[in-house]
């Protein structure tokens, strides 16, 4: 699947940005059950958006470092 290159960069953040709703939302749900699972989706949206963050943080710094020592040669 290939997404536009602004809504592919876009990603990490729409996916924390649900998370937090989703966190908030759990608070105002008066039912539990329907509030642990608004807990439960928030915390792995967070987590997802965190990941694909911190990944792309990586693979970007490692490309960046490996173009450096190829220019050098």
């Amino acid at each position: 699947m290939w997404l536009a290159r602004p809504l592919y960069e876009l990603l990490p953040y729409i996916y924390m940005l649900l998370g937090l709703v989703l966190i908030g939302g759990s608070f105002w749900v008066d039912t539990a059950r329907w509030s642990s699972w608004l807990l439960g989706a928030g915390i792995v949206a967070l987590l997802i958006g965190l990941v694909l963050w911190l990944k792309r943080r990586d693979y970007r710094k490692a490309q960046l470092e490996y173009n450096r020592h190829s220019l050098d040669e």
